[in-house]
């Protein structure tokens, strides 16, 4: 099944260095899968791929990032559609 995910790291405190090469090295790791279709913008990042591998990456990215240590946050949303996350949204006007 493919899904398309949306996530956001939010490092909160402890850390080592700026809280952006945190954010970027968490971002590199994902983008490293070649699996996967990634779209970084200045709110978040989107990628789609297969539900399995969507998830091997991202525990791989996060257990990755939070061994670096400082307490941080991922929000992460998951949906069961295969969107084009490379191409702005298509919006309709109401009824």
């Amino acid at each position: 099944m493919r899904v398309t995910a949306e996530m956001s790291l939010y490092p909160i405190q402890g850390l080592q260095g700026s809280p952006i090469e945190k954010i970027l090295a968490f971002i590199e790791t994902i983008q490293g899968d070649t699996r996967l279709e990634v779209v970084v913008n200045q709110m978040s990042t989107q990628l789609r791929g297969e539900l399995g591998v969507v998830m091997e990456v991202l525990g791989k990215a996060l257990e990755r990032s939070f061994a670096a240590g400082g307490s941080q946050a991922l929000v992460v949303k998951v949906l069961n559609s295969d969107l084009p996350i490379g191409e702005p949204p298509a919006l309709e006007a109401p009824l």
